[in-house]
């Protein structure tokens, strides 16, 4: 069966559409395609804090965000960058108590936002203990009675200092109780490093 003039044109025309399209798929930039890579256990994660925790006012099981201030590469690739969203989670918080007891914080991180997804990780805690107030309430109650004492002394001799030194270190109490509690106080941006406790993988582009 012949072909018509204009058969042959519209297959030739087809014939060099096909040629152009190809010629056009080769030149396109392909895109990466994302390679896991896994970040292995004791990698550090640094973070600035974008709120603010105390031992007196966080409870076990509040949430708080993060930042990523540094960013983790492992063999070039930045797996994690600089400005990553974290969160994170109150593991252990205890107030100070006036006369004894410290102050505890303890912090994991949970998770990691990597181009808009979020990959759960096990980190080691971070802990801080508040200090130990017990020489500082010793030497209030202690410098109380001997202030009691030198006014019992004044007003009515050994007598007197007897009945002051009692009253003074009463005083002395009263002031540690007032203030002697210790708590901890991480202010927004405070800087915070988490290991990993185990591996985890995350996409990254090539």
């Amino acid at each position: 069966m012949s072909l018509t003039k204009r058969q042959y044109l519209m297959a030739g025309g087809l014939a060099m559409l096909a040629v152009a399209l190809g010629v056009a798929a080769a030149t396109l930039p392909k895109h990466s395609e994302a390679v896991s890579v896994t970040l292995p256990e004791a990698t550090a994660i640094h973070v600035t804090l974008d709120q603010a925790l105390a031992s007196d006012q966080s409870r076990p099981g509040d949430h708080f965000e993060a930042t990523v201030s540094e960013p983790v590469v492992i063999d070039g690739k930045t797996v994690i960058p600089q400005g990553a969203y974290a969160e994170g989670l109150v593991v252990d918080a205890r107030q100070s108590g006036r006369l004894k007891g410290r102050a505890r914080l303890q912090l994991e991180l949970e998770s990691v936002s990597v181009n808009g997804q979020n990959y759960g990780v096990r980190t080691t805690s971070f802990r801080r203990a508040g200090g130990d107030h017990k020489k500082r309430n010793w030497a209030l109650i202690g410098g109380g009675a001997g202030g009691g004492a030198l006014i019992g002394a004044l007003a009515g001799g050994g007598k007197g200092a007897l009945i002051g030194g009692p009253v003074g270190a009463g005083a002395g109490t009263t002031v540690a109780l007032l203030t002697g509690k210790k708590d901890i106080h991480l202010r927004p941006e405070t800087p915070l490093t988490f290991k990993l406790a185990e591996p985890v993988a995350i996409p990254v582009k090539g």
